[in-house]
């Protein structure tokens, strides 16, 4: 299963927030994909992520200033 979290307009820390927010409502496995605007959450999302355990799957640049983090939930 796999969950999509629309961050856009938010600013730090709330991408990063909600993305722990809505891993908590995940099993282990499953994905969570954040579409977020915040240059900051470029670093604190995916260092979060490796800290709980969960794997960063696909990270990419989708616009301008627009970025999409897959992170899959680890046990």
């Amino acid at each position: 299963m796999a969950k999509v979290l629309e961050t856009n307009g938010m600013v730090c820390p709330f991408p990063l927030e909600e993305a722990k927010a809505a891993m908590n409502e995940l099993a282990s496995g499953d994905e969570l994909i954040i579409n977020f605007d915040c240059t900051q959450a470029t670093e604190s999302i995916p260092r979060w992520a490796a800290k709980e355990g969960h794997t960063v799957t696909n990270f990419e640049q989708t616009g301008n200033a627009e970025w999409q983090i897959v992170l899959k939930k680890g046990n």
